[in-house]
């Protein structure tokens, strides 16, 4: 009897929180919903402090969204468009951030008002850099020196406007003094990250959660746990996995939000079963984080096709409605056409909503095993400052954000 109560009590405990949840604004449900069941995941010694500070986990879930507007670098890592770079299991897309730019960028020689872009191969363990301008010159060193001084030099001008290097710095690099010697420099071109860094970014963002529970910097670790879980679930999201974010490639334009967020805010309350199980230690994070990729991509086809099958058939005055959204009224699927998509798909949504629960849980378990498991759970509720986000009119998002 005793264990029924429990389980009732429970029950009724996560229905009035997710009930607490109700959506401000379209794509936040969603994310907050994520987070605040996340914390029931976790175990004794977290859930105290995070229970203590539940309503901030949940409203702070959505400040990644809002920077998106604010910061230029925001936006790539929300997502990945691994279908530009490769098929499942994705084995030509390197693991290792540095490592996928070192592939994908362009070097460009400079010298004066001329410029050029270098010939970039890289065979087996070695990188050659070649061009037969300026007299011609081909350079090669070996890949693992390459990436080291990648690391060291370059990784620390990612969020400059301009990845620059001196003559002096290639000369150092290659054991020459040419460009020194001709005056030439080299510019460095990112052409990986527009595509999107979400896997990587999950990766860095676990280390800096597990480094603020070291120092037991709480304000840290609640700021990191709050806006770690948003891009947890995002990369739970198939559309978050593909150049055709926004069904623009397919006459499907609206689907992102129609699956990541109308269907959620319509049904997730009075359908799905967030008992997730207990967060869980997760041993290898980079392959975690690439295995929610890879399984989030591999139901991108029915996404698509689903929706595009139930268009043609189902009756053209029920697909879509008006609503009242922030003092406008917009045009958004009728409860009806969410209602016959979402069945056509199965479990789909929910699933992936109860998977990125129990990510954002371990991901946070984890993060405090990796740190000695110190002690946190005496904690009141804190009181945050937070700095405004201040748009900027020149930061474009993506089509399904606006």
């Amino acid at each position: 009897m005793k264990k029924i109560c429990l389980f009732g009590c429970l029950f009724l405990t996560l229905i009035v929180m997710t009930a607490m949840v109700k959506p401000e604004a379209w794509g936040f449900y969603g994310h907050r919903l994520i987070n605040r069941m996340a914390v029931f995941t976790l175990p004794q010694e977290l859930i105290v402090f995070y229970k203590k500070n539940i309503d901030y986990m949940s409203e702070h879930a959505v400040d990644p969204d809002k920077r998106r507007y604010a910061t230029k670098h925001e936006g790539v890592r929300h997502y990945i468009d691994i279908d530009h770079w490769d098929k499942i299991p994705f084995p030509n897309v390197p693991r290792d951030f540095e490592e996928a730019i070192i592939k994908h960028c362009k070097i460009k020689f400079i010298s004066g008002t001329d410029s050029l872009y270098f010939d970039k191969e890289i065979i087996r363990d070695s990188v050659f850099l070649s061009t037969k301008s300026f007299g011609g010159v081909r350079l090669a060193i070996d890949y693992p020196t390459f990436v080291k001084y990648w690391k060291k030099v370059i990784k620390p001008l990612y969020y400059e406007d301009e990845w620059r290097l001196s003559g002096y710095d290639l000369d150092e690099l290659f054991g020459t003094t040419y460009f020194q010697t001709n005056k030439v420099d080299v510019l460095i071109e990112d052409h990986f990250s527009p595509y999107g860094i979400v896997p990587y970014h999950l990766e860095s963002t676990q280390k800096k959660l597990t480094k603020a529970f070291e120092n037991k910097d709480l304000t840290a670790i609640l700021r990191i746990s709050a806006e770690f879980g948003h891009y947890i679930r995002d990369a739970h999201v198939p559309l978050h996995t593909t150049s055709n974010y926004n069904g623009q490639l397919t006459d499907q334009v609206g689907i992102h939000a129609f699956w990541e967020s109308r269907i959620p805010e319509l049904f997730a309350e009075r359908e799905y079963d967030f008992f997730v199980g207990k967060a869980t230690y997760i041993e290898d994070p980079k392959t975690f984080f690439w295995n929610i990729i890879i399984k989030a991509h591999t139901h991108l086809d029915s996404v698509l096709a689903i929706e595009k099958r139930l268009s043609k058939t189902f009756d053209s005055a029920l697909q879509y409605c008006y609503d009242e959204r922030l003092g406008q009224t917009i045009r958004i699927q009728c409860p009806e056409y969410a209602d016959a998509y979402t069945k056509a798909m199965g479990s789909m949504v929910e699933e992936q909503m109860r998977l990125a629960i129990n990510a954002v849980g371990s991901c946070i378990y984890t993060a405090w095993v990796d740190a000695g498991q110190p002690i946190i759970g005496e904690i009141e509720t804190l009181t945050i400052k937070e700095e405004p986000i201040v748009p900027d009119k020149n930061i474009k998002a993506r089509a399904h954000d606006n």
